[in-house]
């Protein structure tokens, strides 16, 4: 039988994730599974739970919590990876605000299916990217997608709403006040794979997963296992090209719309021409205000555990 590592973040989703607590050991044990639930104590605990499992003969980690759980478990496992050690696989139990990172690889939202899912044990390798830059010179690792610009600030906003207003009404709310605090676009150099692009970027996503911000798309055809990365880079519009725009973007539908571009690549390279570039990954910050950034993905990098 499968050990399996479970990592809840207490602090998820302002609290609430630490209230399923009960309700999620139940579903464990009515599923059979042998396991070992930890709650973690502070910010980047689950990074180290994720690393030591490596060595305690773990099959699987789990992940309780939102996208910023999951990201921790990640940068854990492949810390692990790069030093040469054989890694377990991943799993996620949604219980944040967002679980775009779930929701982007195929994993339920729903608690008792996510559970379900561990005990049928079905998974596939995912990519997995690294962003260096801003406040992690050595590189920060990512599941799902890094946001810069306008969708950053949308985030940060967010974080700030009470724990009520969660998922798209939270983020709506958010992208409002946005557009009045962060509405000029700053100019960019993009350096891909096959291009170049100098341009005002007011929205540049880099993603691995499909969406953000609960209902986002910004990469409607993103594959997680295709060793590239879907940008989303979007020109300055005017507030309400930018209000159309968003729907379009809810909806999955921007590509080929004006001042939208949707390249692939593998490799990326950002600099601030003017401005600055406030930068998240997996909702993490990784900078308010940096100058460059350095992004590559790794194929095929951890196997999860998904609905199949």
């Amino acid at each position: 039988m499968k050990k399996h590592l479970i990592i809840l973040n207490p602090s998820a989703a302002k609290g609430s994730a630490f209230k399923k607590k009960d309700e999620i050991e139940k579903l464990l044990q009515q599923n059979g599974l042998d396991y070992t639930l930890i709650v973690s104590e502070k910010p980047g605990a689950p990074v180290s739970l994720a690393e030591q499992a490596c060595d305690q003969a773990y099959d699987v980690v789990v992940a309780v919590g939102g996208d910023g759980t999951a990201n921790e478990v990640i940068n854990g496992l492949m810390a692990a990876k790069q030093a040469g050690k054989t890694i377990p696989d991943m799993g996620v139990i949604p219980a944040g605000r967002g679980n775009d990172f779930a929701a982007s690889m195929g994993v339920s939202d729903q608690i008792a299916q996510a559970v379900k899912a561990l005990a049928d044990g079905k998974s596939r390798l995912i990519d997995i990217g690294q962003v260096t830059g801003g406040d992690y010179p050595h590189g920060k690792y990512f599941g799902n997608g890094i946001g810069i610009g306008f969708d950053t600030i949308v985030g940060f906003e967010a974080a700030k709403l009470p724990s009520f207003l969660s998922g798209t009404p939270g983020y709506l709310l958010a992208v409002i006040k946005t557009m009045f605090l962060y509405y000029h676009a700053h100019k960019f150099r993009i350096v891909m794979d096959q291009e170049t692009i100098e341009q005002p970027c007011l929205i540049v996503s880099v993603m691995n997963g499909k969406r953000m911000g609960s209902s986002f798309k910004m990469a409607p055809n993103a594959k997680q296992d295709d060793g590239l990365f879907n940008l989303m880079i979007i020109d300055q519009v005017s507030r309400t090209g930018m209000i159309k725009l968003i729907a379009k973007i809810m909806a999955g539908t921007q590509e080929g719309q004006p001042f939208v571009k949707m390249p692939l690549s593998g490799t990326i390279e950002i600099t601030a021409l003017t401005g600055s570039l406030p930068v998240h990954a997996d909702g993490e910050t990784i900078c308010r205000a940096g100058s460059s950034l350095s992004i590559r993905i790794f194929p095929k990098q951890i196997n999860l555990i998904t609905e199949g």
